[in-house]
């Protein structure tokens, strides 16, 4: 799994039982493989119109596959398991663009890099890849892709749950007590660590803001964050989803043009956007009681988890770790549970998330022989 924030790849090593609600997992290792500065720099240039080229993502499709493949030798190596042991490997890939409401002219699409027949000859094992585009054939938003996992490994018949990711972008799962899957639903809540991480750079050559010291250092600007949440995303009612293209660079560049703040500042208030758009999203779904699971690389910013807790009172604000789980695993845990519904030819999209017409398999399978 490499998510919107470029960090790595995480993987990791799960057993696996069941299937559907009856699935249960255990975490047997877990590694982040992280991207060298040129990875990440070729990959960052294919994510603008400006600065793609044809022939760099043909190639990146296969160089995001090595990477792949080789993090998963690395898990097994850390394991004592040899990959060719393994009964599947499952990889969401690398989103490059993920186009659910095209312009005109364009058509509704998703694409995620990191070629699986390559995974499969590098580690001698089945592959299952590319969860997003079944659901959106059946018109789904191909997103938030987790929500299955989450429903089977949190529901709970004590407390309306609502689980949390904050990496580049934020996004939430609604899980109300006693839920039936029909029930739940998720969408993308807007910016989790992107805005946040592309000041760090810009201001202090830094890929995040680590412990939160930047945003702890700073103080809010309430007249800009006012105008922030202002941007027609926040607006627009649920199933919806947003991303890079969205929120990425350009958009931070265009804030810094706009407005001026000292550096410290600039982190509080977008550490601000994140917590506020977040509780904002989450409320009218939220009764007393409720818990509020966070998990991604944002659980681990004590400053975001301060001023989420402050934007949303009465709600309990957990991370991953307090509930036994591992929050840098959580989604590299969610693709091994949808490729097992895959090759037990079952369903894992969420159409009450994704706004898809009907329940379908989801994935292609890369045998290795």
């Amino acid at each position: 799994m490499s998510g919107t924030s470029l960090d790595g790849v995480d993987a990791a090593l799960v057993e696996i039982t069941g299937v559907s609600e009856e699935t249960k997992v255990q975490l047997k290792q877990f590694t982040t493989v992280p991207f060298s500065a040129a990875q990440k720099a070729q990959i960052a240039a294919q994510l603008a119109n400006a600065t793609s080229s044809v022939e760099v993502l043909c190639s990146l499709d296969f160089a995001l596959g090595h990477a792949f493949g080789n993090a998963v030798l690395a898990v097994c190596q850390a394991a004592g398991v040899p990959s060719a042991s393994l009964g599947f490997v499952a990889s969401h890939g690398q989103t490059l663009y993920h186009l659910p409401d095209p312009p005109t002219g364009e058509t509704r699409s998703t694409l995620q890099l990191g070629n699986a027949a390559i995974i499969a000859e590098l580690t001698h094992t089945t592959v299952v890849s590319d969860f997003r585009s079944r659901d959106m054939a059946v018109g789904g938003q191909g997103a938030p892709i987790v929500p299955y996992s989450e429903y089977v490994l949190y529901r709970s018949p004590a407390h309306t749950r609502i689980l949390q990711n904050i990496g580049g972008i934020g996004n939430a799962t609604i899980i109300k007590q006693n839920a039936q899957l029909e029930d739940l639903f998720a969408f993308d809540t807007g910016p989790g660590n992107m805005v946040i991480d592309e000041l760090c750079r810009h201001f202090f050559h830094t890929e995040y803001d680590d412990g939160g010291k930047h945003g702890a250092a700073g103080t809010v600007n309430q007249a800009v964050l006012q105008e922030l949440l202002k941007h027609p995303y926040f607006a627009e009612q649920p199933p919806k989803t947003t991303g890079r293209e969205v929120f990425g660079q350009q958009y931070t560049e265009g804030l810094l043009a706009r407005y001026h703040l000292a550096p410290n500042d600039w982190i509080a208030t977008a550490t601000a956007l994140t917590a506020q758009t977040i509780a904002d999203a989450i409320k009218p779904f939220a009764p007393a009681g409720t818990q509020l699971i966070v998990g991604g690389g944002g659980s681990y910013n004590p400053t975001l988890l301060a001023m989420l807790a402050q934007a949303a009172p009465g709600v309990e604000v957990l991370t991953q770790e307090q509930l036994g789980f591992r929050s840098d695993a959580k989604e590299a845990i969610a693709m091994t549970i949808l490729g097992n519904q895959t090759l037990h030819h079952l369903p894992s999209n969420v159409p009450s998330a994704t706004g898809a017409s009907r329940p379908v398999i989801l994935g292609s399978i890369t045998y290795y022989a």
